[in-house]
């Protein structure tokens, strides 16, 4: 009898992308360095790229979307739009528990991507041939779905 290992990534992601930013952003306001909304945005998209990427998984079920500074997970913009540019200090603890792994992940992107100026991240996203730019094509795909296949592949 032969056993095949399913190699097909699972893109249905364990926990919300609010969860996630719940994580993020009570992180960075208790390590004294908390971050926007803007920059929140492309760290989510950084995280979710390096599940894709490394573990074959998406860490978080929600879609991320082409919008003009970049890719954007709409729940959480339209949960932390209010803040505007400014800096977000909620410290709320999300309400589920990542293992160690996922943790030291999340950890390490943000202490990668945190200090990076906002517009610098911006441009990141924005490179020829990245995902966002696959999707947004000038304006022409303005907020539609970044396959999670295309991040997996091209972030």
């Amino acid at each position: 009898m032969f056993w095949f290992l399913n190699n097909s990534p699972d893109y249905s992601g364990e926990y919300s992308a609010v969860d996630v930013a719940q994580y993020l952003i009570r992180k960075c306001a208790l390590d004294g360095n908390p971050i926007s909304n803007l920059q929140l945005q492309k760290i989510l998209y950084y995280i979710q790229a390096e599940f894709l990427q490394k573990k074959n998984k998406a860490l978080f079920s929600d879609e991320i979307e082409a919008w003009t500074f970049g890719p954007v997970v709409r729940d959480v913009y339209m949960r932390y739009c209010g803040y505007g540019s400014t800096e977000i200090y909620e410290t709320d603890e999300p309400n589920v528990s990542f293992s160690d792994d996922e943790i030291a992940v999340m950890n390490n992107i943000v202490a990668d991507k945190r200090n990076i100026k906002v517009w610098e991240l911006v441009n990141a996203t924005h490179e020829q041939g990245k995902p966002w730019d696959r999707i947004y094509r000038g304006g022409l795909g303005n907020k539609e779905i970044i396959p999670k296949a295309v991040i997996a592949k091209y972030a």
